[in-house]
Parts: structure tokens; C-alpha cells; sequence
């Protein structure tokens, strides 16, 4: 089992970005994209339970200044967030004037404050109308993207250090193919949308979990479909930035020049290793029971803590610059992120050594905040009381500021913080 106290004292590179990452339809309440909307909004969320809209979520509309206290307080100098499509253009052709503004007012108190902006266009959310016109699961809606991101990008330029175009495509919402083929095909064209008006670096974020065969490499069905798997939704994207083409078994290749090189650096999300069973139509669900672990009154998908996936990502992506946009653990017990986030950050501090240029780390997420239908998964390095919304730094959340403050983690900070 991982000993923390058994861990090196590590530093960071000079100039190492510490930060935390939320999402708008997360944190802000009563978004109005088609999360919000009750007709849209599925019947059940994660393992079956009653689906709960976001309703005011974390407020966070009316009290980002709160949040950019949490990162000051945090000592974090780099603050990854996504600025909502549904409330800057609520009706196709219009645009929200006080959403527009409201936003910029955000952005640039984060500036003033010396804090790198990270900003996401999409992510996951969007307007009712867009989704009503099929969103991504057509290539005929690109018209309608591209003049949301000419739109924003000409007034947010100046204040933006980093471009998401897109949030995770290589799973989308509902691992849908045909989506993911033509989500590479907006994120090229709202890449080159925002190089007109920027030379900073623009990315797409890729939703990185390892694909491990449940019966070991030696069973064949399992690691022919762990492969598959990892194909369909790691390797293709890869390839497909590295080349321009999109390949897809069982799908015509489309080969699009203009998608090549579009990452400035690979924007990294990782959580968990998933275990591939090639016995079971739900292929993906299994855990090790010698690993696994019970970390809220649900089952949850990050119920392991395995710094492998970190190590092995790196190497995979270590031929540009890569940002950590999101990793993070669900868990009751704030303990278990303590150990969590050491872990991890051993594991990248390794990584770094055998020659991945890792220029930042944000973890997921800020605060406690809506998670896709249900509140359950608590992420947050702070908690968020759900009558006055007021948000208190747990102690993974100093922990994590401290290690930050002094870009290094020491046998100081974790026995400060962790008890065994």
C-alpha cells in the first residue's frame, strides 16, 4: 500500500503553474443550457440515481469573487475555467450583452489578481437551441460554433494565457463515434478561429484514463479489447492531431490537413485506470478488489488511487508541452485526497525527471459543485454549504496551497496534514 511518509522530499520546475479547474454548468447555477432544461435532462444520473438539475449549484455566477479568494488563499497561480455559451448567445443569432460583460469583469479580476486564465468554450454545456439542432452529432452546426468563438475571442483575447476549444471530445457525453469524428472537426476549426485574433496556445482537453486488461495481458480477449478500446478513445485523437486524419475502425477516414498540429500542447484530464473485461456488454466497470476502495455512499468511478496512470500518460505525451487540466478524487474522506494528491504528484514529479515537459498541474476541482445529475462526488479541495453557499478550505485544500507556495512537496507538509 502507498506510505506517504515514506516519500521523497520532491521540488518542481522554476516557474511551475499549481492551479484548480472548474466548469461553468458546474458551479454557477441556473445556467440555462439544455442541463437546465427539465424535457432534456435524462431521467436517471450516474449508477441509476434520481437525476437532480443544478439549480443554483455553488452560485458561483454571483460569487466568482469568492472563488478567486479560494485560489488566492490556496497560493494557486493559474485558474482553469469555462465561460457558458448558453448564457453569452441564450437564442441563436443573439448575443447577451450583460453575459458578455459579466465575464469579462471575471477574467479580468483573475488578471488583476496575477492569476493565469485557462479558458474553456465548450464544455459539455450549451445552449437548448443548439442542442435541439442536434449540436455535435452533425457537422451542420459548425457555422452556428464558429460564430459563437468569433464572437468571444476578439473580447477575451487580451485576457486569456490558454485556449480549450473543447472539453474531453474523445468521450463526449454519451461515447457517441460519429460524435467524436466530428468534434475533431470543430476543434480544428475553432482552433484556427482563435489563431486569427491570438498567438497564445490553443488545445483541446483528452479525458486520459489507461486501459488495463481485467485478466492481465496474458488473457487475449481482454487485451484486444483494452486495446480497441484505448484506440477508440485515446489513439485516435492522438493520431489524428499528429497526421490530420481521422481514423475510426468500421468508419470511412476523413482526412483533414488543417487538423494536424492543431494542439499547442496536449491539455490533459486523468482520474482512474479502467479495467477492460471482454466478458461483459459493460466492459469497463470492474475494479481490482485488492485496490479498490469505498470512497463515498455510492459507487463512483474513482474509487482507487493508482499513480501509474499518471506516470504512463506522461510518457505517452511527452513530445509537446503538456498542462494537467484536471485530476482529482471523489471522497468522503478528505484524507484520501491528501494521499491522493501526493501520489499523483510523485508520479508526475517522475515523469518530469525521465523527460515529459509538464508545465502545470490543476486539480479537480476548486470546490464541491454539481456533477453531471447528481452532488454526491465531492471533488473539491473546498466544500460548499448548500444554504449559503459559503465555501471552507478543507485540509487537502491547504495542503495543496502549501505545496504550491513552495513548488515542492516535503515529509514536512504531508505529516502536517496527513494522519496515518
Amino acid at each position: 500500500m502507498i506510505d506517504l511518509y515514506e516519500y521523497p522530499d520532491i521540488d518542481f520546475p522554476n516557474g511551475f503553474k499549481w492551479g484548480a479547474t472548474t466548469a461553468g454548468q458546474q458551479i454557477e447555477g441556473n445556467n440555462q443550457s439544455f442541463h437546465d432544461e427539465e424535457s432534456l435532462a435524462p431521467q436517471f444520473g450516474y449508477g441509476g440515481m434520481p437525476y437532480v438539475m443544478a439549480g443554483k449549484a455553488c452560485n458561483s455566477y454571483e460569487m466568482y469573487e469568492d472563488d478567486i479568494q479560494l485560489l488566492k488563499d490556496m497560493n494557486l497561480n493559474i485558474y482553469r475555467m469555462s465561460i457558458e455559451w448558453c448564457r453569452i448567445e441564450p437564442n441563436e443569432g443573439e448575443f447577451n450583452q450583460e453575459a458578455i460583460e459579466h465575464y469579462f469583469k471575471q477574467l479580468s479580476r483573475l488578471k488583476e489578481e496575477g492569476i493565469e486564465v485557462v479558458l474553456t468554450l465548450h464544455h459539455v454545456s450549451h445552449p437548448v437551441w443548439f442542442h435541439n439542432k442536434g449540436a455535435f452529432k452533425t457537422t451542420d452546426n459548425m457555422d452556428a460554433f464558429i460564430r459563437y468563438v468569433e464572437h468571444v475571442v476578439p473580447i477575451y483575447k487580451d485576457l486569456v494565457d490558454y485556449w480549450i476549444v473543447i472539453n474531453e471530445m474523445n468521450i463526449c457525453f454519451e461515447y457517441d463515434i460519429e460524435e467524436r469524428i466530428n468534434l475533431l472537426q470543430y476543434h480544428a476549426k475553432g482552433y484556427h478561429t482563435i489563431k486569427k485574433y491570438t498567438d497564445k496556445p490553443v488545445s483541446s482537453t483528452l479525458s486520459y484514463s489507461f486501459k488495463v486488461p481485467y485478466r492481465g495481458n496474458y488473457d487475449t480477449p481482454d487485451r484486444i479489447m483494452a486495446e480497441y478500446i484505448d484506440y477508440q478513445e485515446n489513439e485516435f485523437f492522438i493520431h489524428a492531431i499528429k497526421t490530420g486524419e481521422i481514423v475510426m475502425p468500421f468508419y470511412d477516414a476523413i482526412y483533414m490537413p488543417e487538423l494536424k498540429d492543431t494542439c499547442d500542447f496536449w491539455a490533459l484530464n486523468t482520474y482512474v485506470r479502467q479495467f477492460i473485461n471482454s466478458r461483459k456488454a459493460m466492459f469497463r466497470f470492474d475494479n481490482r478488489t485488492a485496490t479498490h476502495f469505498k470512497a463515498l455512499d455510492i459507487p463512483y468511478f474513482t474509487e482507487e488511487i493508482n499513480p501509474d496512470i499518471m506516470l504512463e500518460m506522461l510518457m505517452r505525451f511527452h513530445d509537446k508541452p503538456i498542462l494537467i487540466t484536471e485530476n482529482g478524487i471523489a471522497t468522503q474522506n478528505d484524507q484520501r485526497r491528501i494521499e491522493y494528491i501526493a501520489a499523483m504528484l510523485q508520479a508526475m514529479k517522475q515523469g518530469i525527471d525521465l523527460g515529459a515537459h509538464v508545465i502545470g498541474y490543476m486539480h479537480w476541482s476548486l470546490m464541491d459543485n454539481w456533477e453531471w445529475g447528481i452532488y454526491e462526488p465531492t471533488f473539491g479541495l473546498a466544500s460548499v454549504d448548500k444554504e449559503t453557499f459559503k465555501r471552507t478550505i478543507k485540509p487537502s485544500g491547504y495542503f495543496y496551497g502549501e505545496i504550491s507556495k513552495n513548488n515542492a512537496l516535503t515529509q514536512h507538509m504531508i505529516q502536517k496534514y496527513y494522519k496515518k
